[in-house]
């Protein structure tokens, strides 16, 4: 591919510190004491500015969904560009929203927790009578406005010199500019066995691994929190790269 990269020769903007911290499904606890030690490696550099990227799949699964979002609006990293990117779980959430008879599917994939976690019932007598939409519409209620509006706020990717990040990763015929949304939040087969270089290097989560996935043209920081409790950070400055873990 023409100007591909890899990851050995991949540089972020000169004097920029990046993080990008992968999948945290509903961990806060996890969220905030990586955001801690962020914070304290930021202070031990010599960058003139960071930035902090959040891969996507902030809920369901783990039972503190809410919080994470609470975390994020409320209580970002101090003096960091702070991007927090839609991943497919977030998508599955919305999709619920906009097409209450979708939810078996959420439900199925650990949205059952998030509901939990803002205090809805899926065995609510009501639910039985009053079907999805009712479940939905006591979502809403339960929902903070600025909640929902993070949501639907969500950006599919960021951009950062050579690398881009994305929740799931990218469809490698593709320029990055014309990425359908279905790839960039779902893909796995036919991106993750991909050897050659690509436009950038893509960090991504989406498919957890037991161990960080470092390949020449993609970082992979899903290391299954919720179940795991490893939640993982790469850091890029230069074109060298380290990483941050629970």
């Amino acid at each position: 591919m023409t100007g591909a990269v890899s990851v050995g020769k991949a540089c972020v903007p000169p004097g920029r510190r990046v993080y990008a911290v992968g999948d945290i499904h509903g961990r806060v606890d996890l969220l905030r004491r990586l955001n801690s030690r962020i914070l304290a490696d930021a202070e031990r550099s010599d960058a003139d500015s960071c930035v902090v990227v959040y891969l996507g799949d902030y809920v369901d699964r783990g039972g503190h969904s809410r919080e994470v979002l609470e975390n994020l609006i409320m209580d970002p990293i101090p003096h960091f560009d702070c991007f927090s990117l839609m991943g497919n779980h977030e998508a599955f959430l919305l999709e619920f929203l906009d097409n209450p008879g979708r939810g078996e599917v959420w439900l199925f994939n650990g949205g059952d927790t998030t509901l939990r976690n803002y205090g809805v019932e899926v065995g609510d007598p009501e639910f039985y009578t009053g079907g999805w939409e009712w479940l939905r519409d006591r979502f809403l209620e339960c929902l903070p406005q600025r909640h929902l509006d993070l949501l639907r706020s969500l950006p599919l990717m960021h951009v950062e010199g050579d690398y881009a990040f994305v929740h799931a990763g990218i469809r490698p015929a593709v320029p990055l500019a014309d990425q359908s949304r279905e790839d960039l939040l779902w893909i796995r087969e036919g991106f993750l066995d991909h050897e050659e270089n690509l436009e950038k290097v893509v960090v991504h989560g989406h498919t957890p691994f037991k161990e960080i996935q470092v390949e020449s043209n993609r970082i992979s920081i899903d290391t299954g929190a919720w179940m795991s409790d490893t939640l993982t950070c790469v850091v890029l400055h230069d074109n060298e790269h380290a990483f941050i873990q629970t």
